[in-house]
């Protein structure tokens, strides 16, 4: 009865079926749904403009949209992973095991970033004003990956046009925009995590190899999961993190740490924080980078805004 759950996705039909499923559950409790597709700007503005409408502040955001178009496993790097007895880390980190496709999307970004970053940032930058100076603080909560790597992301090429490791760069940008936001925000009552979930089988993963593959492969991961606790497998294990920052002061937490939902090999599921391999100068530049694309881009929308 306390809390309001606002469940935002770009498939009204998924969203609606979740709410059905929660009531089922917890009859009394208060869960609407707005739709967003946060690989488009329009639509970002306008979901930002109804929760204005509809709420006076928003204690948790979890910015959670995520797209991986055409992932292939590269053979050739497990091969070598193998030989180089790295095979492990490569199959715990994703360190070089996939490579993507990526394309421009309609407002003439790329779509991975567009999704996986900048609508997540724009969102974030619309809603400040009920993020921002209420009497409780209010909390952004990212997820990231263990595959976000600084390997894989430029300054120069931050949307990734010219690399193959389109989702990669992704995450690593957004591990680099919560450490700012903190350092933006913090004195105004909004704070920024980022959690990993782990290796989770979902449409996402399934996209990867085909089906019978999987289905071959799943008793080998289920073993892995011994010697790797990042292998959590299930949505519910990978969520692991998001609840228990949902319970924390975020005062009490560290701006460049990440915390991970590990499951050990017996089921068990729990938190581990790990610092972040991020640099603080880069990510000021990007942020400076971020505001000067959301200055460009929303040109464009100017009916959108107030």
């Amino acid at each position: 009865g306390r809390i309001h759950l606002c469940i935002a996705c770009r498939n009204d039909q998924k969203s609606e079926a979740t709410r059905d499923l929660i009531l089922a559950a917890h009859p009394a409790a208060q869960v609407s749904t707005v739709e967003v597709d946060l690989g488009n700007l329009a639509s970002v503005l306008r979901v930002a403009q109804e929760l204005r409408c509809r709420f006076q502040r928003l204690d948790f955001v979890y910015l959670n949209a995520g797209i991986m178009p055409n992932p292939h496993v590269n053979f050739k790097a497990l091969w070598r992973g193998l030989l180089t007895g790295k095979l492990l880390h490569m199959l715990t980190t994703a360190e070089g095991v996939m490579t993507q496709t990526d394309r421009l999307n309609g407002d003439g970004l790329q779509e991975v970033f567009a999704t996986n970053l900048f609508g997540h940032f724009i969102l974030v930058r619309q809603l400040e004003s009920l993020l921002c100076g209420n009497e409780k603080p209010s909390r952004l909560i990212w997820t990231s990956s263990s595959n976000a790597r600084e390997s894989a992301f430029s300054l120069s090429d931050y949307q990734h046009a010219k690399g193959q490791e389109s989702y990669s760069s992704s995450k690593y940008a957004t591990d680099l925009t919560s450490v700012v936001l903190n350092r933006k925000f913090n004195n105004q009552g909004l704070y920024s995590s980022v959690v990993c979930p782990g290796l989770v089988m979902s449409n996402m993963t399934y996209r990867i190899l085909p089906v019978f593959l999987w289905k071959l492969l799943m008793p080998i991961m289920w073993l892995i999961r011994f010697f790797a606790k990042t292998y959590t497998l299930t949505p519910h294990n990978g969520a692991e993190a998001h609840v228990w920052l949902f319970k924390q002061k975020p005062e009490s937490l560290d701006a460049l740490v990440k915390y991970h939902s590990c499951t050990s090999g017996l089921g068990k599921s729990y938190v581990e924080p790990r610092k972040m391999d991020v640099d603080e100068e880069t990510a000021e530049k990007f942020y400076q980078k971020l505001l000067e694309l959301e200055k460009e881009t929303l040109e464009k929308y100017s009916d959108l805004l107030d």
